[in-house]
């Protein structure tokens, strides 16, 4: 063989090397990007998601804490009922009639309800309040994050530089973190959802 042939030989392996290796390179690059913006699109859907767990659980809370002291004010007011039958009581026989009302009310009420529970249904309101805003606020998190990365890596001189040469440049454009819609930032309003 000639010391030409094996000149051109070489170069020629070695373009080959370096196009296969600049192709393996350009085709991790692309898939890298792709896998990052999934995770951007699956943070985001995160986020939908524990809008849509608020959206759902405040109004179920609301309605059993609202059934729950209604029924409480139903205990009440017999019970405060058959006492003024005890205030005006005038005789040994009305006093009699208004402890037996007293008593059918209390026994009606607590089989109707066992427990008064109001007290402790505001409380686990509460705690589900603040355990969805907790949620919500990771989730914004984590989709900030995952934006961050993928910006961090698409954005890259060489990175983008790959990804416009194996015709993904336009599908990886920057993409923005969680900004919330005008008044988005505000919570529903609890006092609003026991009013209707």
């Amino acid at each position: 063989m000639s010391k030409g042939l094996i000149t051109t030989l070489i170069i020629v392996g070695i373009i080959v090397v370096f196009g296969v290796g600049f192709f393996m390179w350009g085709t991790g690059v692309y898939d890298k990007a792709v896998g990052s913006q999934e995770s951007v699109n699956e943070a985001f859907a995160n986020v939908q998601a524990t809008y849509q767990r608020r959206a759902d659980l405040v109004p179920n809370l609301v309605a059993t804490v609202k059934e729950a002291a209604e029924n409480e004010r139903g205990i009440l007011t017999s019970v405060t009922q058959a006492r003024a039958g005890i205030v005006n009581a005038k005789t040994p026989e009305d006093l009699e009639i208004a402890g037996r009302q007293i008593n059918t009310a209390i026994n009606l009420a607590f089989e109707a309800y066992p427990q008064i529970r109001s007290t402790e249904n505001f409380q686990e309101l509460q705690s589900q309040l603040e355990g969805t805003e907790n949620r919500i606020n990771v989730a914004r998190q984590r989709y900030n994050e995952a934006v961050r990365e993928y910006n961090t890596y698409v954005r890259g001189f060489f990175k983008r530089m790959a990804l416009n040469l194996f015709g993904g440049g336009e599908d990886f454009s920057v993409r923005k973190g969680f900004e919330a819609a005008a008044g988005s930032e505000n919570a529903p309003s609890v006092q609003d959802a026991f009013n209707k």
